[in-house]
């Protein structure tokens, strides 16, 4: 169908903000469904800086954009320029999704319904173990709240580049959720295998990866690997990253991030239209698409 043929007066628009945005595959997964449910919707990325955040929302009530999706860097910043937080959200400390209703901004965190389906098969070998989150940010916290609230974790190591950043998440969640076992380790020290060989459950939340970058990984973790583990990329593009692939020739049931991905985007697409998303349809669809990308 032409654009011409899908907008009119009547189209309502949603989206997504991040910097930078090329890389997202929502504005495909959106448009296809709206498309497939005949909804009068259109998805556009838009590209706002950190700098530009604030001015970016106060034009999204605006030209009232009916809602978007939030990605990297924006997704703990953009907390504080909500009228309202989901309960969910505010504890995570990190929105992705936001719905525009009478001119306020609603807040709420999808992240969190993908990542416990996505793992929700492996319960009970997730449940009471010590498990390893890769990264700091939005999606970490996420990550991080899931593995408190639905798997009732023992343990979580939290790795990232800098220890700065992850002491302050290792400090909130200690406060917020009053989880004590949280530890932080630098993300490029081979001392650390050790702990990583422990974990039940390895969770890669940054870009590290993500096309473009289909070569890059985290070199000291992935010999770390063993048949025991369950390893989860919240990369989908490749579906199969080589942290994924290393994994897998380890014998570690591997997760790739495109269910997760879905899933995060299905209940976005419940909030801003009050519609189900065929999640399976849309999974098969991009699944498609992201294997012939990757040819």
């Amino acid at each position: 169908m032409k654009i011409s043929e899908m907008v009119d007066h009547n189209t309502k628009i949603v989206g997504i903000i991040g910097h930078p945005i090329k890389h997202s595959f929502s504005p495909m997964m959106h448009n296809l469904t709206f498309q497939n449910q005949k909804l009068n919707f259109i998805y556009l990325p838009f590209d706002v800086p950190t700098s530009h955040l604030n001015e970016a929302l106060k034009c999204m009530r605006v030209l009232g954009i009916k809602g978007f999706n939030v990605t990297l860097p924006h997704k703990e910043k953009i907390i504080q320029y909500m009228d309202h937080v989901s309960e969910e959200a505010s504890t995570v400390g990190a929105v992705n999704t936001v719905v525009n209703e009478g001119n306020q901004l609603f807040g709420y965190n999808t992240d969190i319904n993908g990542i416990v389906e996505t793992l929700n098969p492996y319960l009970d070998r997730i449940t009471k173990s010590t498990v390893s989150v890769i990264g700091a940010g939005g999606a970490a916290r996420s990550v991080i709240y899931a593995l408190i609230r639905n798997f009732k974790v023992e343990k979580i190591n939290l790795i990232n580049r800098t220890l700065e950043r992850s002491d302050s998440i290792k400090d909130y969640f200690k406060a917020k959720m009053h989880f004590e076992d949280i530890n932080n380790y630098e993300l490029m020290a081979k001392e650390n295998i050790e702990i990583y060989q422990s974990s039940s459950l390895i969770v890669n939340t940054t870009s590290i990866g993500m096309s473009p970058n289909i070569d890059d990984t985290a070199t000291d973790i992935i010999e770390s690997f063993n048949s025991s583990q369950i390893v989860f990329d919240l990369v989908y593009n490749p579906i199969k990253t080589k942290f994924l692939k290393i994994a897998e020739s380890k014998g570690a049931t591997v997760l790739d991030g495109l269910k997760m991905f879905v899933v995060q985007g299905a209940k976005s697409f419940e909030l801003w239209t009050g519609e189900i998303m065929n999640v399976e349809s849309i999974y098969n669809e991009l699944k498609t698409k992201l294997n012939q990308a990757s040819e």
